[in-house]
């Protein structure tokens, strides 16, 4: 399942995912909960006023992975911090995301521009207005993600590894 919110240049996708690691040392299979942070293009209006307008969330800027193995919950809960050309680069782990997943993604969540900023976003002050906004919506964002993580645990969601290529 995957939920998206937007906030005018800025977007929040929510996410089941099941990963098969494939390095044979790590190794393992993870179930959770993938956030991002993306940058909604602009796109010209077309039709009337009536019309549906499309939504462009392309470029993720910032991740972070609730995931957890069979064996030990929280256990491989990480983030990525300033994602390049949508790239996730090293995993990060810290007490805080384990400690405290969703009042720690409620804290990284509150000002997105940092999270610009790590990313080398041009001019991420321009994305100010959708940042407040995501401040002012973050206990939806949040609930969402919990929701969704409550379900995998359930068993109903992160049912099929992921697969490169289509979906």
């Amino acid at each position: 399942m995957l939920r998206v919110f937007c906030f005018d240049s800025l977007g929040v996708t929510v996410e089941d995912v099941f990963l098969i690691d494939p390095d044979p040392v790590r190794g393992g299979r993870e179930r959770g909960v993938r956030v991002e942070l993306r940058l909604l293009d602009p796109e010209p209006w077309r039709g009337s006023i009536n019309a549906s307008q499309r939504v462009v969330a392309d470029r993720a800027v910032w991740r972070a992975d609730f995931l957890e193995t069979a064996a030990d919950t929280k256990d491989r809960m990480h983030h990525h911090p300033g994602m390049i050309d949508n790239e996730p680069g090293q995993r990060v782990f810290t007490e805080d995301l384990t400690g405290d997943p969703m009042g720690w993604l409620e804290s990284q969540l509150a000002d997105a521009v940092p999270l610009l900023e790590s990313a080398k976003v041009e001019d991420p002050e321009r994305h100010r207005p959708a940042a407040d906004a995501l401040r002012e919506n973050l206990a939806e964002v949040v609930t969402s993600v919990s929701a969704v993580l409550d379900r995998v645990r359930a068993g109903d969601l992160a049912k099929t590894p992921v697969r490169p290529g289509p979906r």
